[in-house]
């Protein structure tokens, strides 16, 4: 028998869905993080799944990990060590960024700007110089280069990113570059921005350099040590990581090109609440993943999940292909605190895994989201499973002494708290929604992560949303999200053409160079040639723009058919965009080529519930508080119970391993036949 095993790493909590190929039975469990080395959580929950399961090590067939490390790297400023090379010249790139300050400040002389990843002193030259098109201006200076990486490693550094101008148009000095850091000092960590992105914008390609290269050294070491250990116990076993774009690669993909790797955990939950609302009969949908330490947003259109280029980490500019994902400052662990103006304020500051929340009892001090909860009667005295005692108590004491700062009752205060955190949670959705066009009220809001349920029916009601999924084991559905992914690598080749001057053929040839490249790279995943699909698409702008807007190619559309397609389908997508379009007055330039190769995999077959006549009774009841009624005395029902079309009303708890899900007032729940939840507004 062979066990499909995934791991979601959490900031809290790691979570592990494992899937039997051979009945479709499914096994979850939630174990705590080691952020310290990530690989001891991930290894101590394949342990606990395979006991629990029944089986040995050898009975794992396949292994799938999605993480959140890379993204804290950068989170918590791990920056020491780092340093670049850039072209002769260019030593201010990342100094001088781009001419724009974030939203909200209106006047620049307020704004700082946040610390940069390789100060100053920390950036040498290369004399070398290209063209636009890689022809070679002046030759490189190999031994200025190798006097420049000797200082560097001399003031500390082992990580080096290197990015020179046009490397994308030819890669010849930098790949030189990269094996003089090999020659001279093999341990230390280098990218080269012409593999991690080969595409034009000197500023954002060395960003994405350096963070690519910043995480190196966490994510390559941790997968690796993940690899070796889980070998030695269930053999050469593939393991495939989740990357942002919302495919799984093999670890020593992933561990080369790390930034890859950035929106991992998060891709895997949008990839399983689509799955899940697929079988539930919803096409439109709103993610919320609620977990320890964030909160992450995304809206799906007819199942399809939002795709972009360009993204933020922190104050940080990342390219890479991902899943179009907002992330709030706000999760279960997040911090109840009072500013300086005495205002009660909830996160960004988070618990954490360590010391975590004051009802974990593991040493945290400071009143949390989770603490409120527990105040509220939202949550039972013990989580997952029974394996997490709640000292209930010590969160009251807390929440005393912060309701006695405003004259309030704890409960009062906690629920404020909660009040906060789901306004936070609702910034995040307009930011993908109403901003953008979309009204929040016509989609179906997904709640998941382990803290999901609990704030879904808040959220819904501050959006005017009337359904609230919830699916079965939603603390896992992460983790259960990996099982329902492909295998998928992107390609980018910059390629400036005006539409008027175009070479039809060249375009061609270089699209289908992408084409041989991400069919060869998705092969050597063990993908069959009948499986893998290849996805081609455009950045294209009219001349005298500063920006693109991304064209997909219709499917079947090869040689000039596609190339026609891009250029007229351009206007379309301009003015869906930004409401106009100039076809026939103005030339059209593209910009990038891209090609996605994916290969295609098997999903897991969803078992369906059978019992459709018991009624389940409620297994108790626990007073919860309520803003608008008070403490009022509840059911509690176990969610595993419930029947097939049992409806039950609020106000309520419905109790499952791994999470909560919160029934209020003029809300009610039913079950389906997939084990999903569906709260809709009475």
């Amino acid at each position: 028998m062979t066990l499909r095993v995934a791991i979601d790493t959490g900031g809290t909590f790691t979570d592990v869905v494992a899937i039997d190929d051979e009945n479709g039975e499914q096994y979850v469990v939630k174990t705590p993080s080691t952020p310290s080395d990530p690989s001891v959580g991930l290894l101590n929950g394949v342990r606990e799944i395979v006991e629990i399961a029944g089986r040995s090590g050898s009975d794992v067939g396949q292994l799938l990990h999605g993480s959140t490390t890379a993204t804290n790297a950068v989170l918590e400023h791990k920056f020491d060590g780092l340093g670049l090379i850039v072209t002769k010249g260019f030593r201010h790139m990342i100094e001088i960024a781009r001419q724009s300050v974030p939203d909200g400040y209106g006047n620049s002389f307020f704004w700082v700007k946040p610390p940069r990843l390789c100060p100053l002193h920390l950036v040498r030259e290369a004399a070398a110089r290209m063209d636009h098109n890689g022809e070679i201006i002046d030759e490189l200076d190999e031994e200025g280069v190798v006097v420049a990486i000797d200082e560097l490693v001399e003031q500390g550094v082992n990580c080096i990113g290197v990015c020179l101008l046009h490397s994308y148009a030819n890669d010849a000095h930098e790949k030189r570059i990269g094996a003089l850091i090999e020659e001279r000092h093999p341990g230390v960590f280098y990218s080269l921005s012409s593999v991690v992105l080969p595409e034009y914008r000197e500023y954002e390609r060395a960003m994405t350099t350096l963070i690519d290269v910043l995480v190196k050294p966490y994510c390559k070491t941790y997968l690796q040590n993940a690899a070796d250990e889980i070998r030695s116990e269930a053999g050469q076993i593939p393991f495939l990581i989740m990357q942002s774009n919302g495919g799984v690669v093999r670890h020593e993909t992933a561990g080369g090109k790390p930034v890859t790797m950035l929106l991992s955990g998060p891709a895997a939950g949008v990839l399983g609440a689509i799955h899940m609302s697929r079988l539930a009969g919803f096409d439109d949908i709103l993610t919320l993943d609620v977990g320890g330490t964030s909160t992450d947003i995304s809206l799906v259109s007819k199942l399809t999940p939002q795709m972009t280029s360009y993204s933020m980490v922190e104050h940080y500019p990342v390219k890479t292909p991902m899943l179009d994902i907002v992330t709030v400052g706000t999760g279960g662990g997040s911090l109840a605190w009072v500013d300086d103006y005495g205002g009660l304020k909830v996160g960004p500051r988070s618990a954490g895994a360590v010391p975590g929340p004051i009802c974990y009892s593991r040493g945290g001090t400071k009143p949390a989201v989770t603490d409120a909860a527990a105040v509220l009667g939202r949550l039972p005295d013990a989580l997952v499973g029974g394996g997490l005692k709640l000292d209930i108590p010590s969160s009251q004491k807390a929440f005393d002494e912060l309701g006695e700062r405003f004259g309030m009752s704890a409960e009062e205060v906690a629920a404020g708290v909660f009040e906060i955190a789901a306004a936070n949670m609702v910034h995040g959705i307009r930011q993908v929604s109403t901003t953008r066009g979309s009204d929040p009220g016509a989609y179906a809001l997904v709640s998941f992560g382990g803290a999901g349920a609990m704030f879904a029916t808040d959220v819904a009601d501050f959006l005017g949303m009337k359904t609230v999924l919830s699916p079965p084991n939603p603390g896992n559905l992460s983790a259960y999200g990996l099982h329902v992914c492909d295998v998928k690598q992107d390609y980018i080749r910059t390629l400036v053409r005006q539409q008027s001057k175009a070479d039809a053929t060249e375009i061609e040839e270089q699209w289908r160079e992408l084409e041989e490249t991400g069919r060869a790279a998705v092969a050597s995943e063990g993908v069959a040639p009948g499986d893998i699909e290849l996805l081609r698409s455009a950045d294209v702008r009219y001349v005298g723009e500063g920006h693109e807007v991304s064209v997909a190619i219709a499917a079947g559309k090869t040689g000039t058919h596609a190339i026609e397609f891009m250029w007229n389908d351009f206007h379309r997508v301009h003015d869906e965009s930004f409401g106009f379009e100039y076809k026939g007055e103005q030339d059209v330039e593209l910009v990038n080529l891209r090609v996605q190769a994916v290969g295609r995999a098997s999903r897991p077959e969803v078992k369906k519930k059978l019992d459709t006549d018991a009624q389940a009774s409620p297994s108790g009841t626990r007073n919860v508080f309520w803003r608008e009624t008070g403490w009022i005395e509840c059911p509690i029902y176990d969610r595993e119970s419930l029947a097939i079309g049992q409806r039950v009303t609020g106000p309520t708890i419905v109790e499952e391993y791994g999470s909560t899900v919160v029934v209020p007032t003029s809300w009610s729940a039913r079950a389906d036949q997939y084990g999903n939840l569906i709260l809709e507004k009475v």
